[in-house]
């Protein structure tokens, strides 16, 4: 759906190559630019998770993108850069806010000879402000943001999310953002710069709870640690008799006959949200007395809302898990079998495939080269003296 659309990438870590990566799926020419000893993500992964000597977390967000090797300092690698973008469609970049001014790859300067180049810059606080210096990683923004002091019962610490969403959110809203300047530009023949950040994006992801905060409501978190902040009673995860198990939304009168308890019979529904601790305690208690098992086959019966709380190996083998294919697996030529998560859209009942393995460093420099006019005389001087680099 986007070939033809060329991509310049200068992004690191997670926020942008995930972006990237939704925009290669999508049939985009992503080129990344890397510098001479290449992405952060190629020498960072989280648990030390390397096979073969391959960061799976450089793995997991650079698939159907080229990599070309630039020295960012050379003067001869910029001139380069600048040929190479005048002629690009989207430039997307994770740096600190001011470092690609600084490069003379600025929005303001690049629109001056593409005027139709999207320029999107992903940061931690935005591209200004009293925090623009301030460094932008995704545990970080949860705890500034109000994610973790929203998590985790009132008897618990604040509790970060146990994956980066913020990161991946923020990476989303880049790309819709790109989509939609792309869009606007059909109309107007005009790019656009496109900004997003992770302290807006976790702040989007707590849409609800904020407004409801926003509007004169101040709820706490659960003491008995299983309920939403603004949510009536029940809504978390309890503790059966061999593990735990999560209710969702059910009537006070529902949970009598599942429960077989007449006390919730007398609480009305509005007052579901006062007693909430009251009747979050009270099925702690009945549903501690026996296994998970028995809870899903009665909650089922009785319609309940529900759900098993799964490791990972649970997740992996659940039965809508694999009909979904949400696992892919690729043969990496050094790595081998690496088994990654798939694009999670299907356009036409199919799911874009992988037509380029996330790159070797350099892999792509000489192509990406002569496809922008350069003889083999000049590739060859350009390697020599370093302003460019290649696979080794």
């Amino acid at each position: 759906m986007l070939s033809g659309i060329k991509v310049v990438s200068f992004t690191h870590f997670l926020q942008g190559p995930s972006a990237t990566q939704i925009l290669a799926d999508l049939g985009a020419d992503v080129i990344k630019v890397e510098p001479p000893q290449g992405a952060f993500e190629r020498a960072w992964s989280g648990p030390d998770a390397y096979v073969e000597g391959v960061s799976v977390f450089f793995l997991l967000g650079n698939r159907n993108a080229r990599s070309i090797v630039v020295d960012l300092k050379n003067d001869d690698g910029k001139a380069m850069l600048r040929r190479l973008i005048d002629g690009a469609d989207v430039l997307i970049e994770s740096f600190r806010p001011g470092v690609m001014d600084r490069l003379g790859l600025g929005y303001d300067e690049l629109k001056t000879t593409n005027p139709r180049l999207v320029y999107c810059s992903l940061s931690g606080y935005g591209s200004d402000g009293p925090y623009q210096d301030r460094p932008g990683q995704d545990v970080l923004i949860q705890s500034l943001s109000g994610l973790a002091a929203a998590t985790g019962p009132a008897t618990a610490p604040p509790t970060p999310v146990g994956a980066s969403l913020v990161d991946q959110h923020g990476a989303v809203l880049g790309a819709l953002g790109i989509l939609a300047a792309l869009h606007g530009r059909e109309r107007t023949g005009e790019g656009t710069r496109v900004e997003s950040n992770l302290l807006n994006a976790a702040l989007d992801l707590q849409v609800e709870p904020l407004s409801y905060f926003l509007n004169g409501f101040r709820g706490e978190r659960s003491t008995s640690g299983i309920s939403s902040r603004f949510y009536k009673a029940p809504y978390g995860v309890f503790a059966t008799a061999d593990g735990h198990i999560t209710i969702s939304l059910t009537s006070t009168d529902a949970l009598s006959k599942v429960l077989e308890e007449p006390w919730f019979r007398e609480i009305g529904p509005d007052q579901e949200y006062a007693l909430r601790e009251q009747i979050n305690t009270r099925i702690a208690e009945l549903i501690a007395e026996k296994p998970t098992a028995h809870w899903t086959e009665r909650f089922a019966e009785f319609r309940i809302w529900h759900a098993p709380v799964n490791e990972y190996d649970d997740v992996v083998a659940d039965p809508q898990v694999q009909h979904n294919e949400t696992v892919m697996t690729i043969e990496h030529p050094q790595a081998g079998e690496i088994n990654l998560l798939a694009h999670p859209i299907r356009y036409g009942g199919q799911r874009p495939r992988v037509r380029r393995l996330p790159p070797q460093l350099g892999e792509h420099t000489r192509e990406v080269l002569d496809e922008l006019g350069y003889t083999d005389t000049e590739i060859t001087g350009l390697l020599e003296t370093g302003a460019v680099g290649e696979q080794r």
